[in-house]
């Protein structure tokens, strides 16, 4: 896969992936799977590390771990999900469980995928493409929105 298939905020910055996992051997596996020379990384270890990260920068997507010690994956992408700043980001969630009910509980924390470990790479590279291509319209057109809502704010104002 081409990195020119991926959505960018500017032709010279890739795009920033957060990995959130206890197992620091996942966390590496899939910046392998994933490439050093299509996207940055952000590695977190635990729900609490992301959250901490995500008050420092924001990345374009976060590829979540369900089943961590402390706050585990539904928990962490709740928080996500009801922040004002963070609600946009998506969300990847891996998961060795099948059941449902564990699927229905991320879904309705606002998880927008799944993925089962282990991790198959192109199912992956799709899932990541899609949202990110998904995101970076949403980012255009809350921007187009912004400058809009500027136009009218002028005008009225003349």
């Amino acid at each position: 896969m081409n990195a020119l298939d991926f959505p960018q905020k500017d032709h010279a910055a890739k795009p920033l992936l957060m990995l959130v996992d206890d197992q620091p051997r996942n966390a590496r596996l899939l910046q392998a799977q994933l490439g050093h020379e299509h996207f940055n990384f952000l590695v977190a270890q635990s729900g609490e590390e992301a959250l901490a990260l995500l008050r420092e920068q924001l990345p374009d997507l976060i590829i979540l771990d369900f089943m961590m010690p402390g706050m585990n994956g539904q928990q962490v992408a709740t928080v996500i999900k009801q922040d004002e700043r963070t609600r946009t980001i998506p969300v990847i969630m891996l998961t060795a469980l099948s059941d449902q009910a564990s699927r229905m509980q991320a879904l309705s924390a606002g998880v927008e995928e799944f993925v089962n470990k282990p991790v198959d790479q192109s199912e992956l590279w799709t899932r990541v493409r899609n949202l990110l291509r998904l995101k970076s319209f949403q980012d255009e057109l809350a921007d187009h929105n912004r400058r809009l809502a500027g136009l009218v704010a002028e005008r009225t104002r003349q």
